[in-house]
């Protein structure tokens, strides 16, 4: 099958399940409203008794809570992609005329083109409570690479515990583990602020470099060492997970 129908098959899927996203209001609230309420409280609960070496309490957390805001996306791809597996979707699909890529393309597109956009929402709320960036053109074009492969790498660990997954109850359980990883990095506290232990596991872990370069970029500075080391992260957890993804993937199809 050609490319070009390949592509045009992978729209047509996307076009499917964004109508689904479009139609789960749980899924809005879950997505937009949980991270948009959390930084909220950080903002205004608990901002006046954290210590953030003198920067804006909005100006720290926004980039914790797009991470937040992405995770809790994904959790819902792999539901999506899970619940079209357990009703033999992927089987009716596959015996139809379409590109077998384009199953999981849908998934991975409309991942990301929704995450994008709620995204966007938490940078419009930081905006209103405070969040003054001042990075520029290339600041920003940096960030959205960022944002951009972030997505990426998570929506591709989601597509395999989709696939993987045994069952509804079990399949979001990856979510929580990032969502620990996030917490325990230097997305909402400064590492030095942390125990010894904790602290050194914060400095090494994927989350901390990821959190690092988007604040640095948003507000105005250099990301350096930080920039390089998120890029390979997502680089690295993209391509290990899309190949367990497709291997799955394959063992579905016999």
């Amino acid at each position: 099958m050609s490319l070009k129908y390949a592509l045009s098959d992978t729209l047509v899927m996307t076009g499917r399940v964004m109508r689904q996203v479009v139609r789960s209001l749980d899924t809005v609230i879950t997505v937009l409203l949980m991270p948009v309420a959390m930084l909220l409280a950080m903002n205004y609960v608990l901002g006046g008794a954290m210590d953030l070496g003198g920067i804006k309490t909005a100006d720290y957390m926004l980039s914790g809570i797009i991470m937040i805001c992405v995770l809790s996306g994904v959790s819902y791809t792999a539901y999506r992609l899970h619940v079209d597996v357990q009703k033999g979707i992927f089987e009716r699909f596959h015996s139809l005329p379409v590109a077998k890529s384009s199953i999981l393309g849908g998934h991975v597109l409309t991942s990301v083109a929704s995450n994008a956009v709620s995204v966007v929402a938490i940078v419009l709320v930081g905006l209103l409570i405070g969040f003054r960036p001042e990075a520029g053109l290339f600041g920003w074009l940096l960030v959205i690479l960022v944002i951009l492969l972030f997505i990426v790498a998570m929506t591709w660990i989601s597509v395999f515990f989709g696939l993987v997954a045994k069952s509804v109850e079990t399949v979001g359980v990856f979510a929580y583990l990032l969502l620990g990883l996030t917490f325990t990095s230097s997305a909402f506290a400064p590492p030095d602020t942390m125990p010894a232990a904790l602290a050194a596991f914060a400095k090494y872990q994927p989350m901390t470099p990821i959190a690092d370069s988007m604040r640095l970029l948003l507000l105005g500075g250099p990301a350096g060492n930080s920039l390089v080391i998120a890029l390979a992260w997502c680089f690295v957890i993209a391509a290990v997970f899309w190949l367990l993804s497709v291997k799955a993937y394959g063992r579905r199809q016999r």
